[in-house]
């Protein structure tokens, strides 16, 4: 490890990559959903991003960066669900949303499972990731990298994907950008000529072939793909000791 003997979990390196997502954001809002990219966004703002904005998930401002399931002790400002949605729309946000399926050009599905008409299994429902991927920042972060989550169509269009953003011309492409996708196995983007799902970095222990596994899809694969970055002995002890002394991570993120 980085400065250091103790070795980074796998969980410590999705905090580490999901961090990643909003270095040099500025003061734009971090939106994370799910436990991993929550503790990603306060390591971002301890360390290089301090201009970023966090909230208390539901309707605070926060000037501190309380333990995951702490209470804030410094309040800047109220942003109620309203004032929220009224952010989104002038895209000083970066949303890091999950997916129960995702294709190659970056559609999300949580709404449901099977044919829309009748499907086999009602989920979330659509919510605002349309308005989400077509007016802010929005990266997708997955815990268990699967081809049942990475498929090849999704049953449903929720987030709006690369393809579908064109097909629609200039007013949705103009400020649509996913610039992560990053699960257990890895971290993936869209840099590509045709905007398909590419292999940036494999965490440490995993394989090239272990994600093509699992994977619904043809990936697109440097000939030669890095590591993602370890952690560095300050963020360690930050996330074992400040953001996260009870290793909820491993919760979502098993050792591997």
């Amino acid at each position: 490890m980085s400065g250091g003997t103790t070795t980074a979990t796998r969980a410590e390196y999705c905090v580490v990559a999901c961090a990643e997502a909003w270095r040099g954001a500025g003061e734009v809002l971090a939106a994370p959903m799910g436990t991993v990219p929550t503790i990603g966004a306060r390591l971002a703002k301890l360390t290089f991003s301090p201009e970023l904005l966090l909230t208390d998930g539901e309707a605070l401002l926060v000037g501190d960066v309380p333990a995951v399931g702490a209470r804030a002790q410094v309040v800047e400002g109220w942003l109620p669900y309203r004032q929220h949605l009224a952010l989104v729309a002038t895209g000083r946000r970066h949303v890091m949303m999950g997916a129960s399926q995702l294709d190659r050009h970056g559609n999300q599905n949580i709404s449901c499972i099977g044919e829309w008409a009748r499907p086999k299994r009602q989920l979330l429902g659509v919510r605002g990731a349309p308005v989400n991927t077509l007016n802010n920042p929005t990266s997708y972060w997955v815990p268990r990298h699967s081809p049942r989550v990475f498929v090849e169509r999704v049953d449903m269009v929720c987030g709006v994907g690369f393809d579908r953003a064109a097909a629609a011309g200039p007013s949705a492409t103009r400020f649509h950008r996913v610039p992560d996708v990053i699960t257990d196995l890895g971290v993936f983007d869209f840099e590509t000529p045709d905007r398909t799902m590419r292999l940036r970095s494999l965490h440490l222990g995993v394989t090239v072939e272990q994600v093509a596994r699992a994977t619904g899809f043809a990936l697109t694969v440097p000939h030669k793909v890095p590591h993602t970055r370890e952690p560095t002995a300050e963020e360690l002890r930050l996330i074992r000791e400040v953001i996260d002394p009870k290793a909820l991570r491993d919760r979502e993120v098993p050792a591997a």
